[in-house]
């Protein structure tokens, strides 16, 4: 063949598989680009408010722990105790059920790659997702051996009930409610759980547009590859997390050191993460660049005084590394004191420097 034919069907070739890309690999392409914590936020339920994120791949290394499907509930629950001690695991809304998970299920954080756990008013859904050769034959037919209504299609809601959960889990800890009901995605290696099973069907949905909530794009992105985290709307944030849930005294307290430090501003959205290394990183998004200038200064002295709501001093909990303004977007670096619990104590309200 001539060498100039043979390069333009070479070249043809590439325009086939990059249009080929185009149509079909979209998702590939922009997955391939995202962290965990994206890929997972770009799943979830879309009227959803508050998420809390745990990389369990991340935790066991970092612990140490090798465990996988036949670990006993003991190794595990050793392994959760270790996690507990870090901060690491307070994101998670399996801690209690996973011994009998790990028994019954055979899933468990000893063996479940990441794990979101997203809130809404009308409703709460756990995505798990799954390691590679993943048996999920195996997985469905445990579900029927425990008494889950199998779904008429493969990508249905297998339905329990409390009832069930409370046959499955005699004689332990108990199961989480949100187990209630499951879903399996076996392509994306997806386990989906939810106490409402109307609410499930309806986070499937979601899942399969793949389109990000509305609004957190730019704290998840600024929260990088972290190993557990609490990610909130702003208006949660306004609502749940800000000194207007605290004692009279201690809003007093805050709006005195709020006018001592300088302006604020209602965030847009909020995100508390423990990074690879440790340290904690407060993400906080405003309307503007202009916004996200002001209230690094603001909230920087905020953070670095009283702390009224939690009790003492910030300091007493962390020290304060860079607070830098990036676009809308203001980022804190926490280094936690040591036996100090950061992510868990503060990703609660009242804490002064996420007022709103």
């Amino acid at each position: 063949m001539p060498k100039r034919l043979t390069l333009v069907l070479g070249a043809v070739l590439v325009l086939v598989l990059v249009a080929g890309g185009v149509v079909g690999g979209t998702r590939w392409w922009r997955d391939s680009h995202r962290t965990n914590l994206q890929h997972a936020m770009a799943m979830a339920p879309h009227d959803a408010q508050r998420f809390s994120w745990t990389d369990w791949t991340a935790v066991r290394a970092e612990l140490g722990a090798d465990l996988g499907d036949s670990s006993t509930s003991g190794e595990v629950t050793k392994f959760l105790d270790k996690g507990y001690d870090a901060d690491l695991t307070s994101t998670s809304a399996l801690v209690q059920s996973a011994p009998v998970l790990q028994v019954q299920y055979g899933f468990s954080p000893a063996s479940v790659d990441w794990e979101l756990f997203s809130q809404a008013d009308g409703g709460a859904v756990v995505m798990l997702h799954m390691s590679e050769g993943y048996d999920f034959g195996r997985l469905a037919d445990r579900l029927t051996e425990l008494g889950y209504a199998s779904p008429s299609n493969a990508a249905g809601v297998w339905r329990g009930g409390e009832d069930l959960l409370a046959q499955i889990a005699a004689g332990t800890n108990g199961l989480t409610p949100e187990l209630n009901h499951i879903a399996l995605d076996v392509q994306d290696r997806l386990i989906f759980t939810s106490d409402d099973a109307d609410y499930l069907g309806r986070a499937l949905d979601d899942a399969a547009a793949g389109s990000s909530v509305p609004g957190l794009d730019d704290v998840v992105g600024a929260s990088g590859d972290p190993m557990s985290a609490s990610i909130y709307s702003g208006p949660y944030t306004c609502e749940s997390l800000a000194m207007s849930q605290a004692d009279g005294t201690d809003q007093a307290k805050a709006d005195e050191l709020i006018a001592a430090a300088g302006k604020v501003n209602p965030m847009t959205g909020f995100a508390m993460s423990v990074q690879p290394d440790r340290r904690v990183r407060v993400a906080m998004s405003f309307e503007n660049p202009d916004q996200a200038r002001t209230n690094a200064e603001s909230r920087a002295v905020l953070a670095s005084g009283p702390a009224p709501g939690q009790g003492g001093v910030f300091a007493d909990r962390f020290d304060l590394g860079p607070v830098q303004a990036n676009g809308s977007v203001v980022t804190m670096d926490l280094q936690p004191v040591e036996g100090q619990y950061v992510l868990s104590d503060l990703s609660t309200g009242p804490v002064l420097f996420a007022t709103c």
